[in-house]
């Protein structure tokens, strides 16, 4: 009798496995030694089983080769933190006037808390390998240095004075390079916290820190994590690739709307700055990043030149 080949036996424990893995070889050997900057927000931020899933995902990237770093927001724990400390939350066409009280609890929440919590579930993750999370804030060895952001109203050009609200104006990466390139393995967690030429400290969007980051550091990737499938088009359907041109007819005709528009003009802002290509995802769906970068389907909506 015939001995059984293990084509005959695809259910057997480990072969599925071991077939994904080969499946992903083309793909991964494409990002080794690639910089891949990913947002982390509030998809996420605060959800223990989520943040352990993207940890170790991040984990997993950098011992297949690949350079992650992680920029996270944390909007809905400054809004906690405010509420519990008293302090009002004033907004402006959807957008959080930052007073000194309220930059000094964001600071505190971003910098502190939420920050310290993702490296530590990142060193958790890696363990074993000695893969280490490393905590940082754009004020750390002068990564992220701001400019005051101006904004004008939805229905008037009358200005809005949104506070300690900034936006970058120099982007230092070496700090994060060190890290990348070191020896040991690190994967830089980042605050989008940043620092004015005379020391005031502002409040920067996580998306817009992604971006000016993966053009400093000349990556390869951004993906950022949102909680929506990706850009959708007329029929709700997801478009999958769009050019830069495509990108911003969308935005022109009101194709995207509401919060999309900023992530668009994000990643319209770093394919131009020299990122080979931004992928908007939806990062509460385990694994998300580890879809998009070794499979031949992709997640979410990739936007390039």
């Amino acid at each position: 009798m015939a001995r059984a080949m293990a084509a005959d036996i695809p259910d057997e424990p480990g072969w599925a496995t071991a077939k994904t893995l080969a499946e992903a070889l083309p793909y991964i050997q494409v990002y080794d030694r690639a910089t891949v900057v990913s947002t982390y927000g509030g998809h996420a931020t605060g959800e223990e089983g989520l943040a352990k899933l993207f940890a170790a995902d991040a984990v997993l990237l950098k011992l297949l080769g690949v350079h992650p770093v992680v920029v996270h927001g944390g909007g809905p724990q400054i809004s906690a933190m405010l509420e519990r400390a008293g302090v009002k939350s004033t907004f402006v066409d959807g957008l959080r006037v930052t007073d000194a009280p309220t930059m000094e609890v964001a600071e505190m929440v971003l910098s502190g808390a939420i920050n310290k919590e993702i490296a530590s579930w990142i060193t958790q993750a890696g363990a074993t390998a000695d893969v280490r999370g490393v905590g940082l804030s754009g004020k750390d060895a002068g990564l992220i240095m701001v400019e005051k952001a101006s904004r004008t109203r939805r229905d008037s050009d009358e200005p809005v004075d949104l506070g300690f609200v900034g936006e970058p104006s120099r982007v230092d990466p070496k700090l994060i390079e060190g890290l990348i390139n070191s020896n040991d393995d690190y994967v830089p967690v980042v605050a989008p916290i940043g620092v004015s030429q005379t020391g005031e400290t502002y409040n920067i969007n996580a998306d817009t820190v992604a971006g000016a980051l993966a053009v400093a550091l000349k990556a390869k990737r951004m993906l950022l994590l949102t909680d929506v499938a990706g850009v959708l088009g007329e029929d709700g359907e997801l478009i999958r690739q769009m050019s830069l041109a495509e990108a911003r007819a969308a935005v022109a005709s009101g194709v995207v709307k509401g919060g999309m528009i900023p992530k668009l003009e994000t990643a319209i802002a770093a394919v131009e700055g020299g990122v080979e290509a931004v992928v908007i995802l939806d990062g509460r769906r385990p694994h998300a990043m580890l879809v998009e970068l070794f499979t031949e389907h992709g997640a979410g909506t990739l936007v390039r030149a």
